[in-house]
């Protein structure tokens, strides 16, 4: 199985408070924002890491090369900033005809369950399965995506993008792991009306409407998602949570 990492992003929103406008290079808590997810990647057990670059790839291509931690890495150049959907899409033919594990380059997860999820998808012969975290604060979910699910075998019946009013505290993250034929989805997907590019969720909610079976798992303890400062007092706040001295 290989591993899909987007980190095509700008990340004009953290221009203000930082330095280096490409945050998946941002360094948080001694390393650099990309390296969680290839580091998950590569506890998953990928067996290549492709990366989706588009802003100063070349800052992220010197910084890791064709390598990491022994699993080798092939880069995609993603020339138009159309969001996560055409990112995916510019990748399918790196993928080739392989499944494959989703992760975004700007999210940090504490104490993260990759391996047990690719597991998961396997014995369970899933269609999908979309990594989350149960999220104490509601008015975080908004950033991200909600579920409306069972909650006994958590097969998800609709996905909800940046929810106005979460339905629970289970909030959808970028971690999720596919089939290849989640790209015969691509052109079905409709254009989110008020970003003008289409949205994972809508993608995902796409193979769920035609009977593909999807699946939520508890992928870590602790998430975030980096877009502003304000994010990155919350991740600080989360870092020292789980690992301040009892």
């Amino acid at each position: 199985m290989k591993a899909l990492v987007l980190a095509a992003g700008r990340g004009s929103r953290l221009e203000s408070g930082i330095e280096q406008p490409n945050k998946c290079m941002l360094r948080l808590f001694g390393k650099p924002l990309l390296q969680y997810s290839l580091e998950n990647a590569s506890c998953a057990g990928a067996s290549e890491i492709v990366i989706v670059v588009g802003f100063q790839a070349e800052d992220v291509i010197n910084g890791f090369g064709i390598d990491f931690e022994g699993t080798r890495i092939q880069y995609v150049i993603q020339d138009e900033p159309r969001g996560l959907v055409h990112g995916m899409e510019v990748a399918a033919p790196a993928i080739g005809g392989e499944d494959f594990m989703l992760l975004l380059a700007d999210e940090i997860l504490w104490h993260p369950h990759h391996a047990d999820m690719v597991k998961s998808f396997e014995e369970k012969r899933l269609f999908g399965i979309c990594g989350v975290v149960n999220e104490i604060k509601r008015e975080e979910i908004r950033k991200t995506y909600a579920l409306i699910q069972d909650e006994t075998s958590h097969r998800i019946h609709r996905l909800i993008e940046k929810p106005r009013r979460p339905p629970s505290n289970v909030r959808g993250t970028g971690n999720c792991i596919f089939r290849r034929e989640i790209f015969d989805y691509v052109e079905f997907t409709p254009i989110n009306q008020s970003r003008g590019e289409k949205e994972l969720p809508d993608l995902i909610q796409c193979a769920i409407d035609d009977g593909e079976d999807v699946r939520s798992f508890n992928i870590g303890e602790g998430y975030v998602n980096i877009n502003t400062p304000a994010d990155i007092e919350i991740a600080e706040r989360e870092n020292a949570r789980h690992f301040s001295p009892e």
